[in-house]
């Protein structure tokens, strides 16, 4: 587990209900695991049951438990985005001054009671659900739990951070443009989002509301299904909601952006991942490149086109009498939305409308599409320095979805080197929810993906990871300058069977030339780990003909490394047969 004591939303059901413990014994639990990470991240709340409430609403649980009640979620812990209305919570959709009491739950959270769910509190978020960073909102911002310097991702926030820490079992979220998928990437977690109407919008503050979907994120599979055989289904108080059906997906045929149109933002390790999952994939399936070009250019429509007047509409009474409450980013997209023309709006309708048309010809010929959720990651301190740019980056391949009315999966695909998720995202037509949890299960028992790694509860010094290939190598003349920075030793690896390595004329102390090569073969490095102020001072006093660059390893991740520049060839001996400098150091002696 990779947080203690996490437990899946089943595993508690069947403990509650069978007796084997209490569903105050599981409120207890998650009380104390509550008390001892509000330290590190009290910003994934904006409010929270008492103590004594929570108490007093496990042992309703129970009761109804003692009473012979079939409760399918009995006794489970979870955490509501807030933008759903919660009785008994305020509802702030992070923005204090539209802050509201509900008169009663949202439809999707009586059915969650009803089961005999928990309710732990209410979730921090993207003001407005405006963003997919989690930067946005004055109760702070939540950090993704694997490296508190990374952004959650958003707007779901607060939902992605709570389980991710293990705080909770489960927790909605909602997703117009992609936020109930990219915090799901980033923090190692299944970001299950419905196909439109299939769960009931009633009670929940609307973001785009032809567009917007309630969505869980869970740590498996079966807890998605679990939640959504709970919460689907017809809701005539909602005007959006539409009767359940369940499609099936009876190929395996799988859509994928050309390779061309594949953009991750100057993130190798990305794009390494996201290669190694459409290989794994193509074990379940034929894998089809498809044009991404018409998709991309209805996504354009939610930020760039008329629909971002549909998000002024849902903030219109505030953004009026009160403009200077919302978060200034937040202000200065919706605010465009007070310019647009009927006109705009109905020709932006009628271009949907053939880009959905041309959509659904694309499931003549493929059964789901298999994309990057994200093609990158970002710190926090990087959104606040580009908080328009940067997001709008993440949300790449995921603003078409709702806009084309696409059922969408966010599942795990991967880890960075700096502890953050990488995931991919499977897309069906709408209704083919249940088959995408089918592909997921299959994609995951072959994937041997390793379990995600451990939560940070300091505060990760911001570090990078640097190859050696020569003198900087241990006992070697200018490992000092390493030791005087404390870099951590890593390990011992081998680059990617991509390299030559020469030995430069006439260096003091001799030096060694990498260099990229298709012919090459793997060479011997060993990789250190320092701060980035360190790393800094050390690139500076690298002399020429040498530089740092990237350098691939044999696993595919890549790593800060030294490389040469093309002078460095001149009159050098190339020694890449003895596959590494120490050989060379130890034939020279």
């Amino acid at each position: 587990m990779s947080a203690p004591g996490r437990q899946s939303a089943s595993t508690i059901a069947q403990a509650v209900a069978s007796g084997a413990t209490s569903a105050v014994a599981v409120a207890e639990e998650t009380l104390a695991r509550l008390d001892a990470y509000d330290s590190i991240q009290p910003q994934i709340w904006i409010s929270r049951a008492s103590p004594e409430a929570l108490i007093e609403a496990a042992r309703g649980i129970d009761a109804r438990i003692a009473a012979g009640e079939t409760l399918p979620l009995a006794g489970v812990p979870f955490a509501v985005k807030d933008n759903i209305d919660v009785a008994g919570f305020e509802t702030t959709a992070a923005c204090p001054a539209f802050a509201y009491q509900p008169d009663a739950s949202a439809t999707v959270v009586e059915r969650l009671l009803a089961a005999g769910a928990l309710c732990v509190g209410k979730t921090n978020l993207d003001q407005f659900a405006t963003g997919l960073n989690g930067t946005r909102s004055p109760y702070g911002s939540p950090r993704n739990a694997y490296n508190l310097a990374y952004v959650s991702g958003g707007s779901s926030s607060g939902s992605s951070s709570a389980v991710a820490a293990g705080l909770v079992a489960f927790a909605l979220g909602t997703d117009t443009a992609g936020s109930g998928r990219v915090p799901a990437a980033f923090q190692h977690l299944i970001g299950f989002k419905p196909s439109k109407g299939r769960w009931s919008n009633r009670g929940v503050v609307p973001a785009c509301r032809t567009l917007d979907c309630v969505t869980v994120f869970t740590d498996d599979t079966a807890d998605a299904r679990l939640i959504d055989s709970v919460v689907a289904g017809y809701d005539a108080a909602d005007a959006w909601s539409k009767p359940l059906a369940d499609r099936p997906i009876t190929r395996k045929t799988i859509g994928v952006p050309r390779r061309d149109q594949r953009v991750f933002f100057g993130d190798p390790e990305s794009e390494y991942l996201y290669d190694r999952a459409l290989a794994r994939l193509s074990e379940l399936g034929d894998i089809v490149e498809i044009d991404y070009a018409p998709l991309q250019e209805a996504a354009q429509l939610l930020y760039s086109g008329p629909w971002v007047a549909e998000r002024t509409a849902a903030m219109e009474s505030i953004l009026a009498s009160n403009p200077q409450a919302i978060d200034p980013t937040v202000r200065e997209i919706v605010s465009v939305g007070l310019e647009a023309k009927a006109v705009d709006l109905f020709n932006g309708i009628y271009r949907l409308a053939e880009l959905k048309r041309h959509a659904d010809t694309l499931w003549e010929s493929i059964d789901l599409m298999a994309f990057p959720t994200t093609g990158t990651t970002y710190r926090v301190a990087e959104l606040a320095a580009a908080p328009i740019a940067l997001n709008s980056a993440l949300g790449f391949y995921t603003n078409f979805v709702n806009l084309l009315d696409m059922a969408a999966l966010a599942i795990p695909a991967g880890t960075r080197a700096n502890s953050t998720g990488f995931g991919i995202t499977l897309i069906g037509p709408a209704d083919t929810d249940r088959a995408l949890l089918d592909v997921a299960d299959a994609y995951l028992s072959i994937a041997d993906l390793p379990p995600p790694p451990p939560l940070d509860l300091e505060g990760k010094m911001q570090t990078v990871k640097l190859a050696v290939v020569g003198a900087h190598l241990k006992d070697m003349p200018l490992h000092w300058q390493l030791t005087s920075r404390d870099a951590t030793f890593v390990g011992a690896f081998q680059t990617a069977p991509e390299y030559r390595l020469y030995a430069i004329a006439n260096s003091t102390p001799p030096k060694p030339a990498l260099v990229h090569s298709p012919d090459g073969a793997g060479i011997a490095v060993e990789v250190y780990e320092l701060g980035v102020a360190e790393f800094g001072s050390f690139v500076v006093e690298v002399p020429p003909p040498l530089a740092i660059g990237t350098v691939t390893l044999a696993d595919g991740t890549s790593v800060k490394g030294f490389v040469a520049e093309p002078r460095a060839m001149t009159g050098a001996q190339d020694i890449t047969h003895l596959g590494g400098w120490r050989a060379y150091i130890a034939q020279m002696t």
